[in-house]
């Protein structure tokens, strides 16, 4: 059986970029090369396409070992040609004719985690991991994401929305109006990032217009959402259809909220899976996920995350992340590892169901 070709997409242009190189490195090295040829494809933070040499460098993928098992030299120039002409000829692409069968997307963040890199490949025909088109565009927008969550009958924090243009035309309005609605300490966020990036935690009056500052710069849309007590739980979910989900795990931050620095640079935060609460607790939690999962379309993965106050039985929803983080220490993997599904079988899933999900003609006849 010849081997299923997968292009590796990461980097991006989004704050998420070094995240994603680490996810993608994490990836690479869970993929079967006995059943799969990655080809990986790295987009810089300028937007630029880059493949093989280079993309094979930042991976640490062995670049001669990759020529040995591509096809031919035909098709790793038409690859080639195709990245070349991405920025000048956007919609003139046939990734078909570069022998690619589906995309693992590694991406994290806007132009990445958004829905603009699924509608180019679906323009293209080549199935994907992950969720569509719809449910990427809505989960990555926090405050459309309450929305949805509140018509499907979840808790979601009380919050307002705020446009950046609003809060720089007049910032004394905007102050007195959160300081009206929200009792300190209260969050201030950017509706469309990930990994935490651009979150504060605002404790007091001399604090605010610095979070309204950051949070607006990274995006023109902000939410101002209440602190929630509770401890913070997280699942996975896999599938599409029937979709299977984890254990629930448990995050401690290291300091006052899990905040990028905790994440990604101090490591200080403890995880706990499965996660410190009761059984019947766990599994109102896995249903609330499965129930926001399917209410927003999604497809793939997601990795769901609440605020559980064990003590008062309330499940608040806090986000959904459609591409989660793939690192070493990312929950979303060591879920699925506690639930029974290896790194090695989860990437094969996921590839699995971006086939299973693509139209008939988009899989070029492969049999999983």
């Amino acid at each position: 059986m010849p081997k299923i070709t997968v292009a590796l997409i990461f980097g991006g242009r989004s704050a998420e970029h070094e995240i994603s190189i680490i996810s993608a490195k994490s990836i690479a090295a869970n993929i079967s090369t006995e059943h799969y040829r990655i080809i990986p494809i790295y987009i810089t933070q300028e937007g630029l396409w880059l493949c093989e040499g280079i993309a094979c460098e930042i991976l640490n993928l062995d670049l001669s070992a990759l020529l040995r098992t591509s096809p031919n030299d035909s098709v790793r120039l038409t690859l080639q040609n195709l990245v070349e002409k991405v920025a000048q000829q956007p919609f003139d692409l046939d990734f078909n004719a570069a022998g690619i069968n589906v995309a693992f997307i590694a991406l994290h963040g806007s132009y990445g985690e958004d829905g603009r890199i699924q509608g180019f490949l679906d323009t293209c025909n080549i199935p994907y991991t992950g969720c569509g088109v719809l449910a990427s565009a809505l989960t990555m927008d926090k405050a459309l994401t309450k929305l949805c969550a509140l018509d499907a009958g979840l808790n979601v924090a009380p919050s307002i929305t705020l446009f950046s243009a609003d809060y720089h035309n007049n910032r004394e309005m905007v102050h007195t109006q959160i300081e009206k609605q929200f009792e300190y300490p209260f969050f201030i966020k950017p509706a469309n990032l990930g990994s935490s990036v651009g979150i504060s935690k605002v404790h007091r009056i001399e604090e605010l217009p610095q979070a309204l500052e950051y949070a607006c710069s990274l995006d023109s849309k902000v939410l101002v959402e209440k602190a929630i007590t509770g401890r913070e739980i997280e699942v996975a979910v896999l599938g599409n259809e029937l979709p299977l989900v984890s254990i629930c795990g448990e995050i401690e931050p290291g300091g006052d909220f899990y905040d990028y620095q905790d994440k990604y640079i101090h490591n200080t935060a403890k995880l706990f899976i499965p996660a410190r609460i009761p059984d019947d607790i766990q599994k109102e939690v896995q249903t609330a996920a499965l129930k926001i999962y399917k209410a927003l379309g999604c497809k793939g993965m997601s990795r769901i995350d609440f605020f559980v106050n064990e003590h008062t039985g309330t499940i608040v929803l806090n986000e959904v992340n459609t591409i989660p983080g793939f690192t070493d220490i990312s929950m979303f993997p060591r879920l699925m590892e506690a639930t029974g599904i290896s790194f090695p079988e989860l990437a094969k899933r996921l590839l699995q169901l971006a086939l299973e999900n693509s139209e008939p003609f988009n899989n070029n006849g492969l049999i999983l």
